[in-house]
């Protein structure tokens, strides 16, 4: 067991609050996009399942290739707002536009228009989101504080989630229909994007840190091929975002028709991340008490118990399907906001190593990694649905139903059965982070004596040689 300790940079409570804010917007598209949009396409605007499925998963994998080079371009380049806001603020119009496009779509529009729509999309969401990932990473250096960042993020996308789902609910109970209820949510993040990133980019402070200096691609790959603790967080990102891209993706076809429960969909969606949000701080609690990675191994294997009860659930009995929501909702945001800490941690040892300051890089590729596993999870999901003729809003055979429930719950069990084995081995502790991050200031105060004496600024000061990094932490 851990024993917490006082942080020594603690963020001040103006910045956690301004910087959590934009994970409302982020949230309002997130949710829909994982759950809503697909099925909405399929069904309503009547693109069926098997195109539906291609589109979103094309758009997603278009998407995986933008998380890197936004990732370079938020490390490398320099503005009188520093390297992140500046970005942020400039995905502001392309979202709105976007958001238009997607969220208030005409009926029987076109794939090409579809597509159009989500690759625009697609392109203002990375600039937001990577740049907003990398800038927590730097609000503050300390281990257990980066767990209070990312879970005031993770806290603000909940916020963003439950008022999403709430906002179709008001709409359908005004007589609105499924048009009307996607097109409050695309107006959601119109309201709440600029408003969000406007306080945040007043509000925070950039450190004053140099920009990353290029480094070359074959350095670059084999810096990431020697770090262990980066190959570890990147493998489970991938397969969780493959087994939660699956069960995201038939959320809505496993309560309406698995659970014979079709009007408590939104409900049971509601309490599932209501109970996320409620349980954030006893989990970040238990990271600090027990380790980062033993608590995300640990949830994995509570999920891994807990989906299967719901082939013991009777069809149409909503209070045991609440329960089961209920549990599991208890324990979904602890691989987000985790995920997220322990990368940052992972990125000081590339600093290490390599000499140079790439969180953005390592943000970028934990994204890549999340969004490569839920661009397939989208075309396996709906192809197969396709395959086994499968109808929401029709009849289907029991053989049917059973094999959507199976598909739905057995990836995910044995996905969460993996990650607790590889994770519970990760090699970065507090310990070794902690000195990574001695060493890193130990450098910083040599290099900014060194530009003094010299006559130097922070900006001016010479590039370290990759070939001689600073030595690694003792094991």
């Amino acid at each position: 067991m851990i024993t917490p300790t006082a942080p020594k940079d603690r963020i001040k409570a103006s910045w956690l609050f301004a910087y959590s804010l934009p994970g409302l917007p982020i949230a309002a598209l997130g949710l829909p996009l994982a759950v809503h949009l697909p099925n909405f396409y399929a069904v309503e605007v009547g693109l069926g399942y098997a195109v539906v499925g291609w589109i979103f998963g094309a758009a997603r994998f278009f998407d995986v290739f933008l998380d890197p080079v936004m990732g370079v371009v938020s490390d490398g380049v320099r503005t009188p707002w520093g390297r992140r806001r500046i970005w942020m603020v400039l995905s502001i119009p392309i979202m709105i536009l976007a958001s238009v496009m997607v969220f208030m779509p005409s009926p029987g529009v076109s794939p090409t228009f579809v597509v159009a729509a989500i690759v625009l999309l697609f392109v203002g969401w990375t600039m937001l989101t990577i740049s907003h990932l990398a800038l927590g990473g730097e609000l503050t250096t300390d281990y257990h504080e980066r767990s209070r960042v990312t879970g005031a993020r993770e806290a603000a996308l909940l916020v963003g989630v439950i008022t999403v789902l709430l906002l179709p609910v008001f709409i359908q109970s005004q007589g609105g229909d499924r048009f009307a209820q996607i097109a409050s949510m695309g107006w959601f993040i119109i309201v709440t994007l600029p408003l969000s990133v406007a306080f945040l980019a007043f509000v925070i402070k950039e450190r004053d840190t140099p920009p990353a200096p290029h480094l070359p691609i074959r350095q670059a790959i084999a810096a990431i091929r020697k770090n262990v603790p980066l190959r570890y967080v990147l493998f489970c990102d991938l397969i969780s975002g493959i087994s939660g891209g699956i069960v995201a993706t038939l959320f809505i076809a496993m309560v309406a028709v698995g659970l014979g429960l079709p009007k408590e969909a939104n409900v049971l969606l509601l309490i599932y991340f209501m109970m996320g949000m409620l349980f954030i701080p006893p989990m970040i609690r238990l990271s600090k008490w027990l380790g980062k990675h033993q608590t995300l191994a640990l949830s994995c294997l509570f999920n891994a118990a807990v989906l299967p009860l719901m082939f013991l659930i009777p069809k149409g009995d909503f209070t045991l399907s609440a329960a089961v929501f209920v549990l599991l909702g208890a324990n979904m945001s602890v691989g987000p906001f985790l995920y997220r800490a322990i990368m940052a941690d992972v990125a000081d040892q590339d600093h290490v190593e390599t000499g140079r300051p790439r969180a953005g890089v390592f943000f970028a590729l934990l994204a890549m990694t999340n969004k490569l596993g839920y661009s397939s999870a989208i075309v396996f999901s709906f192809v197969f649905l396709d395959w086994i003729g499968f109808q929401e809003k029709g009849v289907n055979s029991d053989e049917t139903v059973l094999q959507m429930m199976m598909f739905y719950i057995i990836p995910a069990t044995i996905v969460n059965v993996l990650v607790t084995a590889v994770m519970w081995r990760f090699p970065l502790d507090e310990a070794k982070q902690s000195e990574l991050r001695r060493l890193i200031e130990e450098r910083s105060v040599a290099g900014t004596a060194i530009g003094a004496r010299v006559g130097l600024t922070l900006e001016d000061e010479p590039d370290l040689p990759v070939e001689a990094p600073l030595p690694k932490p003792a094991e």
